[in-house]
């Protein structure tokens, strides 16, 4: 009888596992295309030729969904994570990451090409890193010359930049964000608070966004404040896009205090096409699409052997020593500190 009952129990296991190795096969279905979910800001650079290296390689094409920007972004795929309406989500940041981990919305996978993106980058095995950002103070160097520009977050409260500086609403603008974090990073719980007391004393100025805060507030365009929240990567913008060449950037970077905003890219739970979805984030880690990065997105590429643009190597600086605050201490006290920093600078 024992035997008669094991023999049975084999069997169903073995049924089972040939059901289960089915369902995973059938999960894998072929495709001609990959829909790839990101924020407005990585769709407005994007181009026919793209991803057109991909799909000579794999015969695969790439469709961009465009999903406002990073929160709004997270929000849908959290939101359609039952029926996943892309493959592959790209741009998710430090500031959103913990809340799309907990709602299970991605799939584990590591790229082989993992080895050559720095350790610091690299969060949870779901997310990919792509690139990175710095949000840094920049200053017109047309008002005030390297030697007497800020050397630290603690010199925007001193007199002489009274009225100087002009900051994004964290509330509605993500370097404005990245700002908030970067003092709370600095002076922690006990002190961030205190810190924007002083900038409010010290005529610090809020815009919207960053559009309005740099092409409206900044004396470089125009504006009454000589220091601005921007990029560490907007001097080398201001090279390119200059209507007339220039060799210098006329704007300077204050490398103490800025924030590093990693974006990542993950496959969808419930997609149809892991493997492909694996191939499309191989391939925007690859050399050849992260070497595309800085003149389209104005970022860095995760990718250490990418090149940098000779005009990001002679007018950026990469911070060595960034500001970063744990994505699930963002995550639990995100919301919290936007009311009291409103409370504070918007009361």
């Amino acid at each position: 009888m024992k035997l008669k009952i094991i023999a049975l129990l084999l069997v169903v296991g073995m049924a089972l596992t040939a059901c289960t190795t089915e369902e995973q096969q059938t999960t894998e279905q072929p495709t001609d295309t990959l829909t790839l979910m990101t924020h407005d800001s990585f769709w407005g650079g994007v181009t026919d030729d793209t991803f057109a290296a991909f799909t000579a390689d794999t015969g695969i094409s790439v469709k961009v969904l465009p999903a406002g920007d990073a929160g709004a972004m997270v929000n849908q795929a959290i939101l359609t994570k039952a029926s996943p309406v892309a493959d592959v989500l790209f741009g998710i940041d430090d500031t959103f990451l913990s809340r799309a981990l907990e709602a299970g919305i991605f799939l584990p996978y590591r790229s082989g090409l993992l080895d050559r993106v720095p350790d610091s980058l690299e969060m949870d095995e779901r997310v990919t890193p792509i690139d990175f950002g710095d949000v840094c103070l920049n200053y017109d160097r047309a008002a005030m010359s390297d030697a007497d520009a800020p050397k630290d977050l603690s010199d925007l409260t001193d007199a002489r930049f009274a009225g100087q500086l002009v900051v994004e609403n964290p509330a509605t603008s993500s370097p404005g964000l990245a700002f908030l974090l970067a003092t709370i990073a600095r002076y922690g719980e006990d002190g961030w608070q205190p810190y924007w007391q002083s900038l409010v004393a010290n005529g610090v100025k809020v815009s919207p966004d960053w559009d309005t805060a740099y092409y409206a507030d900044f004396t470089r365009w125009g504006g009454e404040q000589s220091l601005v929240v921007s990029y560490a990567s907007s001097p080398a913008a201001e090279v390119i896009y200059s209507e007339t060449p220039i060799d210098t950037a006329p704007t300077g970077v204050v490398v103490d205090g800025c924030y590093r905003q990693t974006e990542f890219a993950a496959v969808l739970n419930g997609t149809p096409h892991q493997n492909a979805a694996h191939k499309l984030i191989d391939f925007m880690l690859s050399k050849q699409f992260q070497e595309s990065i800085p003149l389209t997105w104005f970022v860095f590429p995760a990718n250490e052997d990418a090149a940098l643009p000779p005009a990001f190597v002679e007018n950026t600086v990469i911070p060595t020593n960034p500001l970063r605050l744990d994505p699930s201490l963002i995550e639990a006290n995100r919301e919290r500190w936007i009311a009291e920093w409103s409370q504070i600078v918007i009361p």
